[in-house]
């Protein structure tokens, strides 16, 4: 089966999450240089190549000569979801966060494609038998319950994916990036094993382990 083209026209847009506080990174992560190029570059990269048009959302530091950045006030990744959806008119917004170098082109265009075929609120993958946050394609119409469950406190991106999922009377999609990989339909273009895909560089041993799997060294 061939992977439809899910992206690549104005009805979903590509954002990098980027207001984290870095602190076991020990450095901005933005910055932090994964094979030779800070890992800013490598998601808006990736989201590029998924056929989007990408943008940063919460940057600490001045990103602007990599992408338009979209400010917000600094309330953690949830913040800058909201501040990102009420910046677009897109449909669909494609989030994926400044530590997931890792993640393939194509995994995005599939979760895409699979967010337009069920129509769900909000679509994330799932690696080893855990649905993951991030990436995620979420709906613009989810908005207003984001940005209630934000004011409010009262839960973290996975929270308030699930209570506008309530909201909205649609599901939250979950798609095993396993089985794509299995049957052939999304593939690391450096041939990085499916279960890494969604690995977060959150320390200088994860940047370590990145570094190796980018030079092919999966064992």
């Amino acid at each position: 089966m061939t992977l439809p083209v899910a992206c690549g026209h104005g009805s979903a847009a590509g954002f990098v999450l980027a207001g984290g506080e870095s602190s076991r990174m020990g450095r901005d992560k933005a910055l932090v240089e994964l094979d030779g190029r800070p890992l800013v570059e490598h998601v808006l990269g990736t989201l590029r190549e998924s056929g989007l048009e990408a943008r940063i959302a919460g940057a600490r530091s001045d990103l602007k000569s990599y992408a338009p950045v979209i400010e917000d006030p600094g309330g953690g990744p949830l913040s800058g979801i909201c501040a990102a959806l009420a910046s677009c008119e897109a449909e669909l917004a494609v989030f994926v966060p400044v530590d997931m170098p890792l993640v393939p082109p194509k995994l995005l265009e599939y979760l895409v494609f699979h967010a337009r075929m069920t129509g769900a609120a909000v679509t994330v993958p799932s690696a080893l038998g855990r649905a993951e946050t991030f990436p995620a394609v979420v709906v613009r119409l989810a908005l207003p319950v984001l940005q209630e469950t934000l004011e409010a406190h009262t839960g973290g991106c996975f929270a308030a994916f699930a209570r506008a999922a309530e909201r909205l009377g649609r599901p939250i999609a979950v798609v095993a990036v396993e089985e794509l990989a299995q049957c052939g339909q999304v593939m690391h273009p450096l041939g990085v094993p499916a279960g890494q895909w969604l690995r977060n560089v959150n320390t200088p041993e994860d940047l370590t382990l990145a570094e190796a799997l980018v030079c092919g060294n999966f064992a």
